[in-house]
């Protein structure tokens, strides 16, 4: 996982520099620059809209005595799609608009699911439930 992680650190970074060169090119400078400086916006009103759903929806949820599972996945997917829209960068910004459109970010939460599911099975996660003032 780690290699990976180093991986991508390396990879990502070329490519997103590699297609602002392609856009420079291709639009001017300016325009790019505009791209990137809208996509940045949009991205954060998106995640703000998105992140208040998810807060809305946990709290009715928890007031109705269900566990919010799936919205914690939600909100996992819209703080990671809200960073990565900071990093200037058309393929991180379309990783972004990915995760918090909510059509597009089942797809994620799918695969998070999977991962805690299988994480669990092998017993590598545990989770442990902790009541904070020792009652049963």
């Amino acid at each position: 996982m780690g290699k990976l992680f180093l991986l991508l650190l390396i990879i990502v970074p070329a490519l997103e520099i590699w297609v602002l060169i392609l856009s420079g090119n291709a639009f001017g400078v300016p325009v790019t620059i505009l791209l990137i400086i809208l996509t940045g916006v949009l991205g954060a009103a998106l995640a703000k809209k998105e992140g208040l759903n998810a807060i809305r929806t946990a709290q009715m949820q928890a007031s109705q005595g269900q566990m919010p599972s799936g919205v914690i996945l939600d909100g996992i997917c819209i703080l990671v799609g809200g960073v990565v829209l900071l990093t200037p960068g058309f393929i991180t910004d379309a990783l972004g608009f990915f995760l918090l459109i909510p059509q597009t970010r089942a797809v994620f939460k799918g695969f998070l699911q999977r991962i805690f599911q299988k994480a669990a099975k092998s017993g590598s996660f545990i989770y442990v439930s902790h009541n904070r003032w020792g009652r049963k």
